[in-house]
């Protein structure tokens, strides 16, 4: 079966990621639909800014869409599949861009292949929105083949990592055990460095050390990038640990990086970082204005 490109696009998940994609694959002229638990003034206006009309559920998505594009928080992976393959219509391709442990893939496609549906993973392999709908992808599944030529045309970045469900998220999820956990220990050690008065003695030394790496300017995009995602990051690197698990090794790291994610998730749900909403939250240019908040957050 070959894709016609003038197809019909419904995208699970309305946040950051589908918000891009919704964008560039309007700016092209095609149909996109989109379907989000949340129906806040700032999703809806966006929606109808960009002639996105709102589902009122995954299955009325489903059923009218030829793709479908899932993009939603990392423990919603099999629940989303579920709750779309109630109205999917056959042959209708399942693109599950998210974060998820191989198994949680696998399971979200028995519900797609038992609704007569195409699943096919994707894994994103590098933060959104520098690259758009550009971003590297990485395709998975018996029907990624099919959806290659198809997503490529509309400006997708995207190749096949194998014909095996599983392969293109491990390789996803491995990657994150070292960025996520990258990001956890930079705040984690400029912050404890920011508090002996050390920071620019370690990152003179990191500078040595690896000498191609800003590291002020990495260590203000990690602060930003965690305060900002936190709480999902946090979802994701648990189903790293879970992928670390299913390989029969204790996710001591992930679990890690899991719970620091989710501790500076906490802090920005407190306002620690700023009031959301407001165009300064989370946006400092020097990760130490950050890094001060946090100790000062914790001072007794």
């Amino acid at each position: 079966m070959v894709m016609d490109i003038a197809m019909n696009v419904g995208l699970i998940g309305y946040g950051e990621v589908g918000r891009i994609l919704a964008e560039d694959l309007r700016a092209q002229g095609l149909a996109v639909a989109a379907y989000d638990l949340k129906r806040d003034p700032e999703l809806s206006a966006h929606a109808q800014a960009r002639g996105v009309p709102l589902a009122r559920s995954a299955s009325e998505l489903a059923a009218q869409s030829d793709l479908l594009i899932s993009a939603v928080t990392a423990s919603q992976t099999v629940a989303v599949a579920e709750a779309a393959s109630a109205g999917l219509k056959k042959g209708c391709f399942f693109l599950d861009f998210n974060s998820a442990s191989p198994g949680a893939k696998a399971r979200a496609a028995d519900c797609i292949y038992a609704a007569g549906g195409r699943y096919v993973e994707g894994a994103l392999m590098t933060s959104v929105p520098p690259y758009r709908i550009k971003v590297p992808l990485l395709l998975g599944g018996p029907d990624a083949q099919a959806l290659l030529a198809p997503l490529n045309t509309l400006g997708f970045a995207a190749k096949v990592a194998s014909e095996q469900l599983g392969v293109a998220s491990a390789t996803k999820m491995c990657r994150s055990v070292m960025i996520k956990g990258l990001e956890a220990m930079v705040i984690e050690s400029f912050t404890t460095a920011r508090h002996y008065g050390v920071e620019d003695a370690l990152i003179a030394s990191l500078q040595e050390t690896f000498p191609s790496i800003d590291w002020e300017r990495q260590a203000s995009y990690f602060f930003q990038r965690v305060i900002e995602h936190g709480r999902r990051r946090s979802e994701e690197v648990r189903e790293v640990a879970q992928t670390v698990r299913e390989a029969g090794l204790s996710p001591w790291s992930a679990a890690g990086t899991a719970e620091r994610q989710a501790w500076v998730a906490n802090l920005a749900d407190l306002g620690v970082f700023g009031p959301r909403g407001e165009p300064s939250f989370a946006r400092s240019s020097d990760w130490r204005v950050e890094a001060d908040r946090l100790l000062n957050h914790n001072k007794p």
